[in-house]
């Protein structure tokens, strides 16, 4: 039986597994990125996963899902964040497959997340997709016709550095603006609010929390409105953990789109909330293998 070790590198936790031939998870397991140690830390951290792995078993390819900008080809980081130090030219195809003699494959992590829903979960069977992760950002993803459109410079839907209202998508969109909006209102320190905080005393009735979540979605819905006059997805699917209130969010983000999105396109395009979760990058970074090596 093959086995595929899929590791998905975020800034907080890395999530790492094993899955067989068929994208089925054998098992799964976390630990902290501790990010700020830096590229060549997350590099060993890596390595370090799939030694654990191939001390008991054959390995038949390394999958890996990473936050940053990734060339595909050379299998490394050419561009990231701050919250990364030094992690731009971490070279992951080169050091796993000098070291375990087998395949690696790289790819962006919400790329990763798109594929995945594109593939088995949320946008199964669309020819078109856009997938916008949520969290301390925002990222995007086009799927077209089952493939990641990447661009000319692999940089394709980068969308949350896109210019809105003097500032960008995902200073004003991100789950991140709540906890500092509602804590600026309420005078109160950060730490004391996050998203769960929020979303519970939105549900019975506060004010301020009901105002900070309707400006976010009202947000959301102008830069998925704008994306949708470029690309017209069939179907746009959001994810990061925020999304799982999607019992609260569903309308009011598609009511937000609405405004925005006139009724021609806005008929012809479904809203969609994430089925892979947790296992989104894991499952993704095993596809985006998949389909580099299509013969295994």
């Amino acid at each position: 039986m093959e086995r595929y070790v899929s590791i998905d590198i975020g800034g907080t936790a890395i999530k790492y597994g094993v899955l067989d031939g068929d994208g089925e998870m054998v098992c799964r397991s976390e630990m902290r990125t501790e990010s700020y140690k830096g590229g060549m830390s997350i590099l060993a951290k890596a390595v370090g996963i799939v030694e654990q792995y191939s001390e008991t078993e054959a390995v038949d390819g390394i999958c890996i899902s990473t936050a940053g900008m990734v060339d595909t080809e050379k299998g490394e980081i050419f561009h990231s964040a701050p919250l990364i130090p030094e992690y731009a030219g971490t070279k992951f195809k080169e050091t796993m497959e000098s070291r375990f003699k087998v395949p690696c494959e790289v790819e962006n992590d919400v790329n990763c997340a798109g594929l995945a829903e594109s593939v088995s979960g949320a946008s199964k069977g669309s020819s078109s997709s856009l997938m916008l992760t949520v969290g301390t950002g925002i990222g995007g993803c086009a799927i077209i016709d089952g493939r990641v459109f990447r661009g000319f410079s692999n940089s394709a839907c980068e969308v949350g550095y896109m210019h809105m209202a003097g500032s960008d998508f995902q200073t004003l969109g991100a789950a991140s603006i709540l906890s500092r909006k509602v804590a600026e209102w309420k005078n109160e320190p950060t730490e004391k609010w996050n998203g769960r905080r929020i979303f519970r005393e939105a549900q019975k009735g506060d004010s301020l929390c009901i105002r900070a979540i309707d400006e976010m979605t009202d947000v959301l819905g102008q830069g998925i409105a704008n994306i949708c006059y470029v690309l017209n997805p069939e179907v746009v699917v959001l994810g990061g953990g925020i999304m799982s209130q999607e019992e609260y969010l569903g309308d009011r983000v598609w009511k937000a789109v609405e405004k925005y999105l006139i009724p021609s396109i806005a008929s012809r395009t479904r809203l969609a909330f994430a089925k892979h979760r947790n296992d989104a990058g894991m499952l993704g970074a095993f596809y985006h293998f998949m389909q580099r090596h299509p013969q295994q």
